[in-house]
Parts: C-alpha cells; structure tokens; sequence
C-alpha cells in the first residue's frame, strides 16, 4: 500500500447528531469535546443535538465541524491510523494544521471559533451565497460565471475547484440567479450549498485581515509534523513562519484549490483517502477526481471501527 492521507471535512458538510456515537465510544475523541466545551461551552451540545439551522450559522458551523473532524482523528490516532500528509478543505484545513502541530488542540479550536466570528462578520457586511455547479468544467463555469456577472449587473466568482466537473461559485444574490439560468442552459446543474456567506471570494477580505492579526501572534503556526496540502495552493504549507501565516489568512478570500491538492498527493505517493468528519463530500470528490485510489469516509463508530481494521 501507498501513502495514507487524512482529509478534513469542512462547512456544509455538518449535519444534527454529528459525532455523538463517537464520542461516547472512543476516549480521544470525547477529550476533544471536553476541550471544546471548557473554550467554548455547549459545543458538544450542538453537534449531538443542535438544529439544522443552528448549525448551518457561520459561527457555530465552524468550531462544531472543527470538533468533529479532530474528534475523529485523535480516535483514529488512537488506535494506530495515523496518515502521511494531511488537508483540510476550508475551515477543514484548521483541523489539518492542528492535528499536524501547528497548533495545540486549544489554539487551534479558539483560532477556529475567531474565524467564524470574522466570516460571520464579513458576510453579513456582504451578504452572498453560494452555488456548486456540476456536469461542466472549470472553464465553462469560470465564463458563464462572468456572464452572470454582466447581466446581472451583481458579482460572481468560481472559489472551490472541488473536482474536474464540480466548482462551487459564490456571489451575489442576483448573480448567482443569472448563472442558475446559465448552467441550466449549458446543461449543468446549480446547487444551492448549505453555507450563510460568499465565502473565499473577495467579500471575505476583512476576514483575511483580521485572521493575518491573529496568526502575527498568539496563534503563530509552528511548522507541521507532516506534510499539509494547502487550500491556497495545492501544495505542501511553505517552511517559512510568515509564509505559513500567509497561506492560511489568504486562503478565506481566495479560491479552494481542492482537484489541483488530490492530484498533488497523488503524485507524492498517496493511494488511500480517508475523510475524517461529518459527511462524505470528500470521498465522492476523491472518486471523481482520482482512479486506482481507495477513498474511505469515517464519521461514525462503524465507519471508524472498519478503518481501524483496514489500516492499523
């Protein structure tokens, strides 16, 4: 077998009861709640019995998959699955930074708490939305996205390059409806994603200051144990202090350069994906994007338990 990499789910992947039977089963990961909650009381609370709508705020979705994509890797940890390189998709990559490192588990959860807060702030000063457009390539929508633009006299970006037929658009409102109309005449399908903002696109740039704030100083990040595949640019995070800050408050203003990470480790060797967290987004993208891979999804105690067998 080839390389093991670990990837970290990110907003919209959560969902109620996120996590529950994990934690109740697996001492690591109820460590990471017991941490959550001392930070921020009534996390674990949320991700087992919070609203659909309660989860879907910026400000909750973000610490409540943080706790969960950590929850779930300490416990995989725990039983001797440990990955060779890392990435976290979005928020995602918070979780990937900690589980290397690059933070204590505390730092990384109150760094992940302040970055909803500056999102959360930032998409209300812009309100967006934003739309995953499939069954089109990535140059197709990156046209029609600037069509939808022109009409609407709105704005409109392609932000997550997710896999060679999938790109996620964020914008405005009324932008976002012209390229519904768009994708929908070049036979493609828009679909609403379950997020509150226009998130890594321009609308976030407040949010990418105050994150560089942050990341000058208590939440410095020290250089990972392994090797972590960057949102910003599809490589391994930079060995420079200031460069590694760099990349992370960049990357909530700029695009997901999720399809150019899969092939990137690919081409370093890794052969099996396992996506720690709610949902299993990641998995299908890996299946999409990837042949002559294995990709696992891990979000509850069965699906943990089947991992443990495999790869410990």
């Amino acid at each position: 077998m080839g390389k093991v990499a670990f990837l970290f789910a990110g907003q919209g992947a959560q969902k109620p009861g996120m996590c529950a039977d994990v934690a109740a089963a697996e001492p690591a990961a109820k460590a990471v709640f017991d941490m959550a909650d001392s930070v921020r009381p009534g996390t674990s609370s949320q991700c087992f019995s919070g609203t659909k709508e309660e989860l879907t705020a910026t400000q909750n979705t973000q610490p409540c998959v943080f706790a969960v994509d950590l929850a779930i890797a300490s416990a995989l940890k725990s039983h001797g699955v440990t990955p060779d390189v890392v990435a976290g998709f979005s928020l995602g990559e918070v979780a990937a930074l900690t589980f290397a490192g690059s933070l204590t588990n505390e730092k990384g959860f109150e760094l992940v708490c302040h970055r909803g807060e500056l999102m959360a702030d930032a998409a209300a000063a812009h309100p967006g939305q934003m739309r995953a457009v499939v069954k089109l390539d990535a140059d197709v929508v990156k046209d029609l996205a600037a069509k939808a633009a022109a009409q609407s006299g709105g704005e409109c970006w392609p932000v997550n390059f997710n896999s060679p037929q999938q790109t996620v658009v964020a914008g405005t409102p009324e932008a976002l409806s012209a390229l519904d109309g768009l994708v929908k005449a070049a036979r493609g399908r828009a679909l609403k994603v379950a997020v509150s903002g226009a998130f890594h696109s321009p609308y976030m740039e407040d949010a990418t200051k105050g994150l560089a704030e942050l990341l000058s100083g208590e939440y410095a990040l020290a250089e990972p144990s392994l090797p972590v595949y960057a949102n910003l640019t599809g490589s391994p995070y930079p060995q420079s202090a200031d460069e590694r800050a760099d990349t992370l408050a960049k990357q909530a203003s700029n695009p997901v350069q999720w399809t150019l990470t899969l092939a990137n480790m690919r081409e370093a060797g890794v052969d099996t994906f396992v996506e720690v967290g709610p949902g299993h987004t990641l998995t299908g993208l890996v299946k999409r994007t990837l042949s002559g891979v294995t990709a696992i999804s891990c979000e509850n105690e069965e699906q943990l338990t089947a991992v443990v067998a495999e790869l410990a």
